[in-house]
């Protein structure tokens, strides 16, 4: 698959198999992460692979957090930990990528952001390349300090997103975009 039949055809695939992904494809797509583009070449980013019962921690961390975020009305604590166990198996590899900047004073931190997400994307490129559906997720709860403390992360570090990994379990939606004209100007002599 070229790069730009990759581009056009990579959905968001939330609905994927229970069957296990063999390393050498998360290794793959890893590799493929960490070739993104950042400025003063810092490669702020970290990856937190979870498989089979590693995927619990997830569950976990986020029951931990749970406290700090408001409760679903009537929801008791045996419900809430049961829908976040659900949320860390909804996959069978969950990803947690994690921006960590440099602190070099000529080193910007909306670069390196801009950087960590871009490795996001390669991600999500080279999965599906690899015949695998994956979805990123992300949302208030993830940047919460409750989170940040669970993953064990640095004060300047934080969550870029959740990428779910697996084979597909459903036919992709067909892609729409707006033409890239209609949202350009050029600016020529």
């Amino acid at each position: 698959m070229n790069v730009e039949e990759a581009i056009r055809t990579r959905r968001s695939i939330g609905k994927v198999k229970d069957e296990p992904v063999p390393r050498e494809l998360l290794e793959r797509m890893l590799e493929a992460a960490v070739w993104a583009p950042n400025h003063h070449q810092t490669e702020p980013w970290k990856f937190v692979v979870m498989t089979g019962e590693g995927r619990k921690t997830l569950g976990e961390r986020t029951q931990k957090s749970r406290p700090a975020f408001p409760k679903p009305f009537g929801a008791g604590e045996a419900e809430l930990h049961k829908r976040e166990e659900a949320k860390a198996n909804r996959a069978p590899v969950v990803i947690a990528v994690v921006c960590s900047p440099s602190e070099a004073p000529r080193v910007s931190r909306a670069e390196e952001f801009a950087a960590a997400n871009s490795a996001v994307q390669n991600l999500l490129l080279s999965a599906h390349a690899s015949g695998l559906g994956a979805v990123w997720r992300s949302g208030d709860p993830m940047y919460h300090p409750a989170m940040k403390s669970a993953f064990g992360l640095q004060p300047q570090e934080e969550l870029v997103g959740l990428v779910y990994v697996g084979y597909p379990d459903l036919q992709p939606p067909e892609g729409k975009r707006i033409p890239a004209a209609s949202k350009t100007i050029w600016i020529e002599a």
